[in-house]
């Protein structure tokens, strides 16, 4: 028996691609990890950046307001 086989060969985990729902070898050795191919990477990229993906979120007071619901800025010296 050589050191070698003594050794564990490091498993291969197989994921499902987020973008194209085919299988992706998740390892070291694929750059683009978890998805499959540098495309389906670059259409996942693509839809961050164009906000596809979103949460919503209720509304909040405005900014120019305390907790109260009190303007923080009189209206006369804002300027409008």
């Amino acid at each position: 028996m050589s050191p070698e086989s003594s050794q564990p060969r490091p498993m291969r985990r197989i994921v499902t691609c987020p973008t194209c729902g085919g299988d992706s070898i998740y390892a070291v050795d694929n750059l683009y990890r978890p998805f499959c191919s540098e495309r389906c990477k670059n259409v996942d990229f693509g839809a961050w950046a164009s906000e596809s993906y979103r949460l919503e979120a209720r509304p909040t007071p405005s900014n120019d307001a305390d907790t109260d619901g009190n303007d923080l800025i009189p209206r006369d010296q804002s300027g409008s």
